[in-house]
């Protein structure tokens, strides 16, 4: 079905912060004589909607139906509505947000300006199939609009919303529609239409306050945990009364701490009140319920005003917890609650960052930054569903790419990231995505989607090497928590190049693209040579560069050593950098994606976990020392925002190391797999399940003595090893074939 070329909304201009505006009510009114056999409604709304169908609400999610850069992608849903039409008069209702469309909000990310800005847009065809006729009503003259209660509404900003100014029959027959007022007819975007086949952002749980504590004017509700949502309001209250909640995720002094969840410039400072902010002024009929339409917040605490102490009660607000509909693929736990503790963090991060796509931060930012969703893609997948969400997300990432082969640190973007925050290790979300979906999962539609793109983007790179053949462009390792241990941007740019060619060679080849992967092939080979050649340092000891924790680690992972005496060689050097940080972790996030697999690849899993666990900084184990509940984006205070999921690849290690669960071990089939576990002494027990393409498989295992006792189940279409760490025997062997049963690891 084609969209309507014809885009109406509701007369609204462009706002700034500190422009009152009301999102429209929108109606269609029409007359069905006799009922269709079908009826299905098709609808593109840039910026958010909601949908009421005779005054019955069946948008399928929270803030559909996307988030884009409408003048590359204009996301459509499907509906079909034949059960809810009525002979006579009928009603399509809608309201608009303003979304992207109008994300004045981000003009830190020159959002606020992007050619595409307007006021919201709507686009709709609803085809009526009665017998050999067909009746297609659109979005033409008769689409009329009102002001609605949500007066401000902005993603990043909040929502204000007046009950008084409801009208309660505005979606239905028989609406007094006097004050009503025809739409405006705007241009067409000029993006590609394009089915939006995401799962939708849903309500997953709620939450009520584990505390209430009167505060200044005001009431600071608790809930425990760092979530990603929304609080619903329920209330009695008195005509003309407004009613302020902020959000945040930290406190200072028993006050919102707000500094972690905005930009601390002085020249914003007057934009901070907005931030995370629902405002209510209520009616004065009954109890009145109501939670926010078109943005979501990242908090733990709420504070809100304009309650007497008698209305301040854990009834009044409740924490409604919200994120792409994402099915549980697969989860750890073990004898170290420590490690049990972080397994949920990455979970919890994971998901409350994942709003249609992977998103860097919930509140602050909210913005698809390229390598978070690149460094969590792996643990995500063994975790949870997100193919779906995956290829919608590779759809507009591929179209985000500009004329000379680049990406931008952020999709979608209306221009920022381009000149700062991309480069290789942020362009990776272009074919690690593709990759691990390949790899996981067997699932080439992401592949397909990126395999004009990646070659051009390799072919890009050509054009940015320097007189050795190496790369500098953008971002490099992350968040290192001793700045002064950074490895080189010109190592991880030209190490995470050489792997990005790997990856898609592998991908051409499960393509039948030869020409394609033979070009990644020669890509990568001389990208290795130039390494090797110019920041390799010293061949006696394989010292890459300057040799801090996340050069050896990325050297030995991505395969920059020649042979087992080279990885010897680069191992020892990382075990002294380790040592001389007294077993802490020195890397930033991409060092930090890799470092603990080599460790126990190598035979070192006790110093991974001491590394993960300690209770100290750097470490993982020092944000729960502090009472984190989620993943913050540094290792150490100041922990910036304290809800990012770039750290997250520890999830992936549990899975696959501790309980030794690996999904296509070879490369050649994802119904295969092998199970390979380390048996670090810290941990007495674990177990992990993963529902790979074969069926559920789920370890076991407890130590006793000298012995290990594994408790194995094994899908029937699998063929795969249980194969015993160093220093182990699995009933006696180095290998048997997997099936569901039990095996003995002994030490030899």
């Amino acid at each position: 079905m084609l969209l309507s070329q014809k885009f109406r909304s509701f007369g609204r201009k462009t706002c700034r912060l500190d422009d009152w505006v009301s999102a429209p009510y929108l109606r269609r009114d029409f007359v069905v004589d006799v009922l269709p056999k079908k009826a299905e409604l098709t609808i593109c709304a840039l910026g958010f909607y909601e949908l009421f169908v005779n005054g019955k609400k069946i948008t399928k999610g929270h803030l559909s139906p996307y988030i884009v850069n409408s003048d590359q992608v204009l996301p459509y849903d499907t509906y079909d509505v034949t059960d809810l039409l009525v002979v006579g008069e009928n009603v399509l209702g809608f309201i608009l947000g303003n979304g992207m469309q109008n994300g004045f909000g981000g003009f830190i990310w020159d959002f606020d300006k992007t050619a595409f800005l307007s006021a919201p847009k709507l686009a709709f065809a609803l085809e009526l199939i009665t017998g050999d006729k067909k009746t297609v009503i659109e979005a033409d003259e008769n689409l009329i609009g009102h002001p609605s209660p949500i007066i401000f509404d902005d993603l990043r900003y909040g929502e204000k919303y007046d009950a008084n100014q409801e009208i309660a029959s505005w979606n239905l027959p028989g609406c007094d529609l006097s004050d009503w007022m025809p739409s405006i007819h705007r241009s067409t975007n000029r993006g590609e239409a394009m089915f939006c086949d995401a799962r939708p952002i849903v309500a997953t749980q709620e939450i009520k306050a584990v505390s209430v504590t009167p505060v200044d004017d005001g009431y600071l509700y608790d809930f425990g945990v760092n979530l990603v949502g929304l609080t619903r309001l329920s209330i009695k209250g008195k005509k003309g009364q407004h009613i302020v909640i902020d959000h945040d995720e930290l406190i200072e002094d028993g006050r919102l701490y707000r500094k972690s969840i905005m930009f601390d410039r002085p020249h914003l400072a007057h934009l901070n009140p907005y931030v995370q902010r629902t405002e209510y002024t209520c009616r004065g009929e009954g109890v009145e319920t109501y939670i926010p339409h078109f943005t979501y917040y990242g908090f733990r605490y709420a504070f809100i005003t304009g309650v007497e102490a008698n209305e301040a009660t854990p009834e009044l607000l409740t924490a409604v917890v919200m994120n792409t509909s994402l099915g549980d693929r697969g989860d750890f736990s073990c004898s170290n609650e420590i490690i049990n503790k972080l397994q949920e963090m990455t979970r919890r991060s994971t998901l409350g960052n994942f709003q249609h796509f992977p998103n860097d931060c919930p509140h602050r930012e909210k913005n698809g930054w390229t390598a978070d969703a690149a460094l969590s893609a792996e643990q995500t997948l063994l975790n949870f569903e997100p193919e779906d969400n995956y290829l919608m997300w590779e759809k507009c990432i591929v179209r985000a790419m500009n004329e000379a082969g680049a990406l931008p640190g952020i999709v979608p973007t209306g221009g920022w990231g381009f000149h700062w925050g991309n480069g290789p290790a942020w362009d990776s979300v272009l074919i690690y995505l593709p990759y691990f979906c390949a790899v996981l999962r067997d699932d080439l539609r992401v592949a397909e989607v990126a395999k004009e793109a990646m070659i051009r983007y390799f072919r890009y790179l050509t054009t940015r090497f320097d007189e050795r053949g190496l790369l500098e462009i953008g971002l490099g390792d992350w968040c290192t928590p001793n700045p002064e241990h950074t490895t080189p941007l010109i190592f991880t740019d030209s190490t995470i190049a050489y792997d990005l060619a790997n990856k898609a060679a592998y991908l051409y080849d499960r393509m039948e693209m030869p020409e394609e992967a033979a070009y990644c092939r020669r890509f990568a080979k001389k990208m290795k040579v130039a390494i090797r050649m110019h920041l390799l340092e010293d061949t006696n000891t394989m010292r890459f560069i300057n040799g801090y924790q996340s050069a050896p680690a990325m050297a030995i992972y991505y395969g920059l050593c020649d042979n087992e005496e080279e990885k010897e060689k680069a191992l020892a050097v990382l075990l002294d950098e380790i040592h001389k940080q007294d077993d802490h972790m020195s890397v930033g996030v991409l060092g930090g994606r890799v470092i603990f697999r080599v460790l126990c690849e190598s035979g070192y899993e006790d110093l991974a976990v001491k590394m993960i666990t300690r209770l100290d900084p750097p470490s993982y184990g020092v944000m729960i020392a502090d009472g984190l509940t989620t993943l913050a984006e540094n290792v150490r205070q100041p922990y910036g925002s304290c809800n990012h999921h770039f750290w997250g690849d520890i999830s992936a290690l549990f899975i696959e190391y501790f309980a030794g669960i690996r999904p296509n071990p070879d490369l050649k089939n994802a119904a295969n797999i092998d199970i390979r576990p380390v048996f670090p002494s810290e941990l007495c027990h674990a177990k992990a399940y993963h529902k790979a393409t074969s069926g559920c498989v789920s370890v076991a295992w407890q130590r006793g003595g000298e012995t290990v006792e594994l408790d194995l189940t094994y899908p029937t279409g699998a063929s795969g090893f249980v194969i015993a760490p160093n220093g182990y025997t699995v009933n006696g062997k180095d290998c048997v074939p997997a099936a569901s049963g039990k095996f003995i690891f002994s030490r030899k």
